[in-house]
């Protein structure tokens, strides 16, 4: 159903064997053994990206290692200001589940603003996913997307690729995740909406008023 609302490693280091044990002392127990410490996660390269909007600041760290391809476009939209002046227009979250939503801006076709489309990186390929703070990009079919991107509330694993569904399984490609500004995501998301704007599921998810996103720039 998420779907269709959208409309449409791990790296372990040992700990050195100096660090594990310690000689016991004479006429003593020897000490037990230092506890193990969880695995260590890898650090990917990251860029911080802040959007100033009508509605407070968002900041982001966009995935360049991970999903270069998205990230890139992502970027290119920002150093050429393309953003800067543009709306979020949709937000919603579920009746039954209102802490799971999500919020959607961008170019909306724009023919001044899009760039053309990039090649689909899907989450399979990533081994990112759509978790709280995701940030996203809107598509038709993969290959499309542009200059329209969404950021999630809760979690919509659902919208990641699944290779074992039929039809598009390719799901949407997450590029980042907000690091500062979900309050302001989540107040957007629960903002007025229009009774009547939207096709399909898109209606009654269209904000009114919208909300400016005054400008995108790189930086934290």
């Amino acid at each position: 159903m998420i779907r269709t609302l959208l409309a449409a490693a791990l790296a372990f280091t040992p700990v050195p064997l100096a660090a594990q044990t310690a000689p016991a002392p004479e006429g003593g127990p020897p000490p037990a053994p230092a506890p193990a410490g969880p695995p260590v996660q890898p650090a990917y390269k990251t860029v911080p990206v802040t959007l100033v909007t009508s509605a407070g600041t968002i900041t982001l760290a966009l995935e360049v290692e991970r999903a270069p391809i998205t990230a890139g476009n992502f970027l290119r939209y920002v150093d050429q200001k393309r953003l800067d002046g543009t709306v979020f227009y949709r937000g919603f979250t579920f009746p039954e589940r209102p802490d799971i939503g999500l919020i959607q801006g961008g170019t909306q076709h724009d023919p001044k603003r899009v760039l053309k489309g990039i090649a689909h990186e899907p989450t399979s390929k990533t081994g990112l996913t759509h978790d709280d703070g995701a940030i996203s990009m809107a598509r038709g079919a993969p290959g499309s997307a542009n200059g329209d991107f969404f950021i999630i509330i809760g979690e919509m694993k659902g919208l990641d690729a699944d290779p074992k569904a039929t039809g598009d399984n390719q799901g949407f490609a997450v590029f980042g995740h907000v690091t500062s500004g979900m309050d302001v995501v989540k107040a957007i998301a629960t903002g007025p909406k229009s009774p009547t704007a939207g096709v399909g599921a898109m209606k009654g998810q269209m904000l009114a008023p919208t909300v400016k996103i005054v400008t995108a720039r790189r930086g934290s």
